[in-house]
């Protein structure tokens, strides 16, 4: 099964009426694809409230990827608003319990940072989160290039095989260290991660204040011929894995959802229990 998304569901234009309330986008959203990420999750640990109300918004079957909260993955520069990094895992945890609950939890991606590098003390970390994570899915995406060195491939997909990790395999610019190559090997036979975050080289390694850098980081949209080398690609993967999630995060310039719509058109898939869709006026012609 191949379950196509994007990242996050408010700034995806082309897919929701010019009047569409922002509460009722992850409504629309579900009408259009059976999985996103959440990111707000990576910024702060969310209410249960929240992660309840998007479990009910959604149909039955939709699945939910939430990233991993900053303070989990060494993002956050600062102190963490937690007494110890124990407890921020436990708090995180209890979040997700509606989504466990109704059986919308896809996975929790912990993507590190650039300067998160193949060293001891890191791969000590590694295992630490996992065995805080206990049985949850939890993907696990890298930012730098020494994970994949070819003396060190090998042995980092073994550890994610070891640790139970689902491999979040990416499409992104190679730009130097600070980057990976799409390495297509799964790591976990019930799941795998595809995220695609356009090949902008220039804008990967801008600088800047984190709104500037999001901004042009994730400015690119793919050709038709990318997608469908891709398309390939993950029919091959899918063949390896029971559930193949795929999330478009080039969004800068709102190409995301069209890019993962044609992708699934490519891909002649055709999703049932979606939610019903709101009605525009462009669809009394």
């Amino acid at each position: 099964m191949i379950h196509i998304g994007v990242t996050g569901w408010g700034d995806h234009d082309s897919i929701y009426p010019d009047t569409i309330r922002p509460s009722d986008k992850l409504k629309e959203y579900s009408a259009h694809f059976p999985a996103v990420e959440i990111d707000a999750s990576f910024y702060a640990v969310q209410p249960e409230r929240n992660m309840r109300k998007w479990a009910e918004e959604t149909p039955s079957e939709f699945q939910f990827v939430v990233k991993a909260y900053q303070g989990m993955t060494g993002h956050e520069r600062g102190e963490i608003p937690f007494e110890t990094k124990t407890e921020m895992f436990e708090a995180f945890k209890l979040s997700l319990k509606p989504l466990i609950d109704a059986g919308k939890m896809a996975m929790v991606l912990f993507q590190f940072p650039p300067w998160f590098h193949c060293k001891k003390e890191n791969v000590d970390y590694l295992r630490w989160c996992r065995q805080q994570m206990a049985d949850l899915p939890c993907a696990l995406e890298f930012r730098n290039q020494s994970w994949f060195q070819p003396d060190v491939k090998e042995r980092t997909l073994s550890f994610m095989k070891e640790e139970n990790w689902i491999h979040s395999i990416c499409d992104e610019p190679q730009a130097g260290k600070g980057s990976i190559p799409a390495i297509l090997e799964i790591a976990n036979p019930e799941k795998t991660l595809v995220r695609f975050h356009g090949r902008n080289v220039h804008g990967w390694n801008k600088t800047g204040n984190d709104q500037e850098w999001r901004e042009v980081r994730y400015l690119y949209k793919y050709s038709t011929k990318e997608l469908e080398e891709w398309a390939q690609n993950l029919k091959d993967l899918s063949g390896k894995t029971k559930e193949l999630f795929v999330l478009f995060n080039n969004n800068s310039g709102g190409d995301a959802a069209e890019n993962a719509q044609e992708l699934i058109d490519l891909l002649g898939i055709t999703y049932e229990n979606l939610s019903p869709r709101q009605l525009s006026l462009l669809d009394f012609d």
